[in-house]
Formats: C-alpha cells, structure tokens, sequence
C-alpha cells in the first residue's frame, strides 16, 4: 500500500512541477510538458515491479504510436481557444484526438501495426 502511495505522490508531484513552471513561462513549461516524463516514470514503475522486459518495451513502442495522433491537438487547441473558449476547445481536442487516433490506426493496420 505504501508502495502506490509513493507512486500517486510521486507521480502528481510531476503534473504539478509542470504546471508550475508553465505558471511562470509558456515556453518552459511547454518544454518539460513536452518532455515523456509521465511514460519515463512508467517504464521505472514497471522496471522496480519486477516485469517482463517485453512489457517494458511494448509500452514504450505502443507510446510512440499513440503519441503521433495527438499531435494535432496542439495545433487546434490554440486555433480555438480564443474562438469557442475553454471548455468546447478542450473537448472538440478530445473529440479530434480520437478521429485522428481511429483514423490513424486504421492507416497502420495496413502496414502490420495493430493499435486497436
């Protein structure tokens, strides 16, 4: 039990470090936001809890794949924002995240990649 608690602790302590420096500058935020923190505090949580290898890089390589379609999501939050304010942006984010994640999963299939 001690051991998920450190985790949870752990871990939210990362989202709130990032928030605060994103508090102080967009830009430096924006970068260790970017940074594969949360995926590098996985892979050490999977490591320290004895799994298989294989795991550890399925994760990994399933990452990089699911990465990709969310991509656009930062370029339309922004576009936005300004528009349709806080909340419809965040949510038609979501909604295009996930067509673009169906879309983009369909197009790997055919080249032997199975995301869904």
């Amino acid at each position: 039990m001690y051991w998920i608690i450190t985790k949870y602790l752990i871990t939210a302590g990362v989202v709130v470090l990032v928030s605060e420096f994103a508090k102080r500058s967009d830009k430096l935020g924006g970068l260790i936001a970017a940074l594969p923190m949360i995926t590098v505090l996985t892979l050490i949580w999977l490591y320290i809890e004895k799994q298989p290898e294989a795991k550890i890089a399925n994760h990994a390589w399933y990452t990089f794949w699911y990465v990709v379609p969310t991509l656009p999501m930062f370029l339309i939050f922004p576009t936005l924002l300004p528009r349709i304010g806080f909340w419809p942006t965040l949510l038609a984010s979501v909604v295009i995240t996930l067509i673009c994640f169906a879309a983009f999963a369909f197009v790997m299939r055919r080249f032997g990649v199975e995301l869904i």
